[in-house]
């Protein structure tokens, strides 16, 4: 299965995408600051998130690992649960 069908790995795909994004922005800010709209502005819009929900993000890296490496198989329940968890939480601190 490729991570477009798996719930599991699309989380990963986008998790890693927000923290290299975070990490790139970091080293490098024009590079994504002259690129706001369009299709690379994903990019400096994933930057952002990292950067603004950083402990959650952080949080949010441990606990997709937890669930990886728990199992020898994922557990799609287990990161649908977190993920609610990390919703929740995103909209009780932001308002």
């Amino acid at each position: 299965q490729t991570a477009l069908f798996n719930f599991q790995s699309l989380l990963l795909v986008i998790l890693l995408l927000i923290c290299t994004c975070a990490h790139v922005h970091q080293l490098f800010p024009a590079v994504l600051d002259r690129n706001k709209t369009g299709v690379m502005g994903v990019f400096w819009k994933c930057a952002r998130i990292g950067e603004r929900l950083s402990p959650y993000v952080s949080l949010l890296c441990v606990v997709m690992a937890v669930c990886f490496f728990s199992v020898s198989k994922p557990l799609p329940s287990c990161v649908i649960n977190l993920t609610y968890f990390f919703w929740q939480t995103t909209i009780f601190f932001s308002g």
